[in-house]
């Protein structure tokens, strides 16, 4: 049995339309990060009932992990830990993920998986985000801007959607799939689904949050802005 990290996302949508071509995993459930305060998935911002709508439209079951408004790495670390001992006491066996090619985030994934005696796939590793991008509007895949970060994208692509004119305007230092966390996306159409998701385009919000690095053994304390479309 094998479980996909669900982000909402054009990532995750390649690598579920992708295991399913292969048919060599049988997924039987998303498994999605929700921010328990605001109801919204985590770092995409997008609201539960519209997670729960593309759950409906894939045709597989959902569930929910809910994460405090605050929650530091130790205590995401206690709670996706207990949620991944659940996982196997119900005999899953896979956990894989939309990750592309960000080396760090693999290595805590494998780590954390590996703890818990599941084993970690990784479907669209490596591959050329470039031809993924092309592949996913190619294949007929739809998906809207719901997040970016302001320091590396204009607020003007919020909302656009991921089309041959929205690639040909991304900056030359962004990549075509975001995967440096440049941009978020909700994907309401596409191969994966039995029919499309229905929804609105709502408000605009900026916010900003308290990013802290260490840098040659001294923690340094920045700000990012980011801008989140509402859609509901």
């Amino acid at each position: 049995l094998t479980f996909l990290n669900w982000s909402s996302g054009k990532d995750a949508s390649m690598a579920l339309h992708q295991l399913q071509q292969l048919d060599q995993h049988h997924i039987a459930r998303l498994v999605t990060t929700v921010n328990g305060h605001y109801e919204r998935v985590s770092m995409h911002g997008l609201r539960i009932c519209l997670l729960e709508r593309q759950a409906e439209a894939i045709g597989i079951p959902l569930q929910m992990i809910r994460l405090p408004e605050n929650s530091s790495m130790e205590a995401y670390g206690e709670i996706m830990s207990a949620s991944l001992r659940n996982m196997k006491e119900e005999r899953f066996e896979v956990s894989a993920f939309g990750d592309i090619f960000l080396e760090d985030l693999r290595k805590y994934r494998e780590q954390q998986i590996s703890e818990s005696g599941l084993q970690p796939l990784f479907p669209i590793w490596k591959q050329d985000t470039t031809e993924l991008i092309q592949a996913f509007t190619r294949e007929g895949f739809k998906a809207v801007i719901i997040c970016l970060d302001s320091r590396k994208l204009d607020r003007s692509f919020l909302g656009r959607e991921i089309d041959e004119s929205f690639l040909r305007d991304l900056p030359e230092d962004i990549d075509p799939c975001g995967e440096n966390g440049e941009f978020h996306t909700f994907c309401y159409d596409g191969p994966i689904f039995s029919q499309p998701v229905e929804f609105e385009i709502g408000e605009a919000t900026f916010r900003e949050y308290e990013i802290r690095e260490e840098q040659n053994g001294e923690l340094l304390t920045s700000k990012a802005g980011y801008w989140f479309l509402d859609v509901e």
